[in-house]
């Protein structure tokens, strides 16, 4: 293992490349906007059905429990990793390379990187399928017309972003705002339609064979309340540019707690007004056709309005969101250097290109592969589940060596605890989602290390120490296997 592994160090600064100005510096507010932001995108518009297709009431209240423990030990975590490691820069990245050396800190950006573009070529498909309700001619958001718009809609963003990131983060605070309206008022009305009776139906799932047991239910769903719930890291990804460093775990926490609230609601809620079958065969935006059926078509068109705000505003969180994680990790020579440049704006410009260039390229593979948004934010969720992991397992380490916690003692017994639960649902994950994503992932994983090999030549070290040998080489047969499966057909994205 790398130097990085017993002495975890801040991330490397070029000179060229000078701290952002207080008065680019990002307050509470901002912060907690870029989690709720993030969080809040187009999954929740779509979650009734998405969560009717695997399972019923019990399991949906059961897998929301488990939900709620795993990803809140999981915002403790970024919490804490926050204040005890306060030189660390760029959140899952930087945990990870400090903690297991510097190809799983490597590994770490790349595949939050790919999760983030992957979820943004999702929103684009989905925005502009929920604009095919007013205008068929955008169809399912796969058609020509809709990559054109789409890549319209991608660009303005992008020179956006290359303006400033506190302007912005200042427009991602005014849409996150904006889309809590229709998301409020879809709770507020389906609370006064919902049916205890519904709701019980068949609370079990056990009429509809296809939902199979309980437990199997629970499974099925975890990539969804994943997909939901990407975006909790927002705040300690942009601790760098943060104001006062204690905002960062508090934004995490304060934005976890209030989209899981919308979340569970919008879920039961949901299930109080239409039974497991007919959410499952809803059109996608789901919420529109539960509203509808309450109050009547201006309720689908109130959903759908707020859904296109909504996206647009989760493209702009994720736009800066995967251009800084990229960018964190080549201060830090872990990716090559070219990725390092800033424009005046203190923008990550290269790595903005870079980002936005991969989205490009798969929208227009999207209009060749009729790609739906469901196939992508499961792709896209398999993709962020080894982050999220050597996440927890970092801050377990520090609590198993007591690093951090020599004066102050007093939390390390309940530290170790939440990391601990935080660990073991990040294994959860990885077995729920399958052996499909985990190929798949590494089929995305292994090409990256032709960047990181840049990066260690740029300084002059081997590019594996032994430990990465064995790593690089169980994700390159992965890989392979992942290849030769969809080449032959027993394996599909």
């Amino acid at each position: 293992m790398s130097d990085s592994t017993s002495t975890p160090r801040p991330a490397a600064k070029p000179e060229s490349t000078a701290a952002p100005a207080a008065s680019n510096k990002l307050r509470l507010g901002a912060l907690t906007a870029l989690v709720v932001g993030s969080m809040v995108g187009g999954g929740i518009f779509s979650l009734p059905q998405n969560m009717a297709v695997s399972a019923d009431a019990g399991a949906v209240l059961i897998g929301w429990a488990i939900t709620a423990v795993g990803m809140l030990t999981l915002a403790f975590v970024f919490q804490s990793l926050a204040l005890r490691k306060p030189e660390l820069d760029g959140g899952v990245y930087a945990f990870a390379k400090a903690g297991f050396g510097d190809f799983m800190g490597f590994g770490s950006a790349w595949g939050y990187w790919i999760s983030a573009w992957l979820g943004n070529v999702g929103y684009f498909v989905l925005l502009f399928s929920t604009l095919g309700y007013f205008y068929p001619i955008f169809g399912e958001g796969n058609t020509l017309v809709s990559i054109i718009c789409a890549s319209v809609l991608l660009w303005l963003l992008h020179f956006l972003v290359l303006r400033g990131i506190k302007e912005a983060a200042i427009v991602n605070q005014i849409t996150t705002v904006a889309k809590l309206i229709p998301l409020c008022l879809f709770i507020i009305i389906c609370a006064f339609g919902f049916s205890s009776g519904t709701f019980t139906a068949d609370f079990w799932g056990q009429m509809n064979p296809k939902l199979g047991s309980v437990s199997n239910q629970v499974r099925n769903m975890m990539l969804v309340t994943v997909w939901v719930f990407i975006g909790i890291e927002g705040a300690s990804i942009f601790s760098a540019r943060a104001e006062k460093r204690s905002d960062v775990g508090k934004a995490t926490v304060i934005g976890f707690v209030g989209v899981l609230l919308l979340l569970v609601l919008v879920n039961v809620l949901s299930l109080g007004v239409l039974t497991q079958p007919k959410l499952a065969e809803l059109q996608n935006p789901s919420m529109a056709g539960v509203l509808e059926h309450v109050v009547g078509h201006w309720g689908a068109i109130l959903i759908s309005v707020g859904l296109v705000i909504s996206l647009c505003g989760a493209l702009l969180s994720w736009v800066l969101l995967c251009a800084e994680i990229i960018f964190s990790a080549a201060r830090d020579h872990t990716m090559p250097s070219f990725l390092r440049k800033e424009n005046a704006k203190h923008v990550p410009a290269n790595a903005l290109w870079l980002t936005n260039g991969m989205v490009q390229l798969f929208l227009v593979i999207t209009l060749f592969s009729k790609g739906t948004y469901l196939s992508l934010i499961y792709l896209a969720t398999s993709m962020i589940l080894l982050p999220y992991f050597w996440s927890a397992a970092y801050a377990l380490l520090l609590t198993l060596r007591g690093e951090t916690y020599e004066v102050d003692s007093g939390p390390r017994s309940k530290d170790m605890i939440i990391a601990l639960i935080a660990v073991i649902y990040a294994i959860w994950l990885i077995y729920a989602g399958g052996l499909k994503y985990v190929l798949l992932s590494a089929l995305l994983y292994a090409p990256g290390v032709i960047l990181f090999a840049r990066a260690k030549r740029e300084i002059g070290k081997p590019v594996f120490t032994t430990v990465e040998i064995f790593v690089f080489a169980a994700v390159l047969i992965g890989a392979l296997i992942a290849a030769f499966g969809l080449y032959k057909g027993f394996l599909t994205l």
